[in-house]
């Protein structure tokens, strides 16, 4: 059953929650060789944070985060990985939740469901960066792509949450073919190579890595790209994603 979304602080009812656990997603895209990543914006703060939700009581925790996904992104079907769950005492910080409900006219009492001390349960998502239709929960102002390498300062621990998820990242697509989440329906094998080189952070063999994608079987080759130039047209794939 369809999820009513959170209204805003004043008219939630927070009770329908499970107690301490919370959901954090590290939404990748990658548009003109830069991965990106979505982050929101706090109502009347300026606080910049994740994307995020909680878990109904009635609700699979994957259920939840697949909702939390598609109420932000507008997508349905996308890639998603649970990678790694937050619970230092480090990160119980209520400074920004009280900013959060001073700034939306509620009294910051320590029995409020959000001054609580959550643990997170971290889930990594790939996405089709032009499809994707970035919208704010009830508490932001908005949601908006940022570059990778030119992230602005975030809540809490969310850097490093961002940092595990990369890490994850690198080392699937190593080993499984995810890198289709972020790429267009056809492609040349030099636009994949370059989807792996920016996620990987290093240069790679061309010769190796055309070898490689071809025995895998999760490629087929459909024709030339068409340049209008003078040099020779590559090839384009398509992923075959039933493998």
């Amino acid at each position: 059953m369809e999820k009513p979304q959170i209204e805003g602080i004043k008219d939630t009812d927070w009770s329908r929650f499970l107690p301490g656990i919370s959901i954090d997603c590290v939404i990748f895209g990658y548009h003109d060789r830069e991965l990106k990543i979505l982050i929101l914006e706090f109502k009347n703060t300026g606080y910049l944070a994740l994307p995020g939700g909680f878990v109904y009581k009635d609700e699979d925790l994957d259920e939840a985060a697949e909702r939390t996904l598609r109420e932000r992104t507008s997508l349905d079907n996308i890639y998603l990985d649970q990678f790694h769950t937050f619970g230092n005492m480090e990160r119980y910080d209520t400074e920004y939740m009280r900013g959060v409900l001073k700034a939306n006219g509620v009294a910051a009492t320590e029995d409020h469901f959000l001054m609580q001390r959550f643990i997170s349960v971290g889930y990594y998502a790939l996405v089709d960066f032009s499809k994707a239709h970035p919208t704010p929960d009830k508490l932001s102002d908005s949601c908006f792509w940022c570059d990778l390498d030119e992230l602005p300062e975030l809540i809490q621990d969310h850097r490093l949450i961002i940092q595990y998820a990369l890490d994850t990242l690198k080392e699937n697509i190593e080993h499984m073919p995810i890198s289709y989440n972020l790429m267009s329906e056809t492609f040349t094998m030099g636009e994949l190579r370059s989807l792996h080189e920016t996620i990987l952070e290093k240069k790679i063999n061309r010769t190796s890595f055309h070898r490689k994608m071809v025995n895998s079987g999760n490629l087929k080759r459909i024709g030339k790209k068409k340049t209008g130039g003078a040099h020779r047209a590559p090839y384009l794939y398509r992923f075959v994603k039933d493998n």
